[in-house]
């Protein structure tokens, strides 16, 4: 079955800036930190298994096709789930959705895998993924590639439901914290 790349295999990168260091791992994440970002909670679920993390890391890639690219750590559990389900949901966190935010975060002591879904209201929309309730936003996602970058995993998504609430504040996280933003 013939693979399409969709990378630009007659572009190189400048020889002079390749040969440069990049910086430490710890000057990367501290400069990061002050990068403000929304905060979701990505979830999976295959062969009666569900499984997210609190992710930082989702962009919007195009509106037509509606796409999405999300980022997972490759050692948790939900990056396999996605792999073998082919689907994830973003769910875009409020302001009032803090504790889960933190309890799929691992920040919760005693709070590990499925008992994260304990917090929030969850249902499905088309995938079969977790979709929490009265989240910000939902995106509902077919994964349509999967890029190897690193520690990570890259999943392109399309989306085929989305949901959302008008009212309420969202959820950022800034300098090591959640914070809120008014409307």
């Amino acid at each position: 079955m013939s693979q399409e790349i969709n990378q630009r295999l007659d572009w190189t990168p400048n020889a002079e800036l390749a040969a440069l260091p990049t910086v430490s791992a710890q000057d990367h994440r501290y400069g990061m930190r002050h990068f403000a970002v929304g905060v979701t909670i990505l979830t999976g679920q295959h062969d009666g298994a569900r499984a997210g993390l609190t992710a930082t890391a989702v962009c919007s890639v195009t509106a037509d096709p509606p796409r999405l690219v999300v980022f997972v750590n490759k050692n948790v559990q939900a990056s396999q789930i996605i792999l073998d389900s082919g689907a994830v949901c973003v769910n875009v966190l409020a302001g009032d959705q803090e504790d889960v935010g933190r309890a799929f975060a691992g920040m919760v002591e005693g709070v590990h895998g499925d008992a994260r879904f304990d917090y929030g209201q969850w249902g499905v929309l088309r995938t079969g993924a977790p979709t929490l309730t009265n989240a910000l936003a939902n995106f509902d996602c077919r994964v349509i590639k999967v890029f190897d970058e690193s520690t990570h995993h890259a999943f392109l998504c399309e989306v085929l439901a989305t949901g959302e609430r008008d009212d309420g504040e969202a959820l950022i996280y800034l300098n090591g914290a959640f914070r809120r933003i008014a409307q």
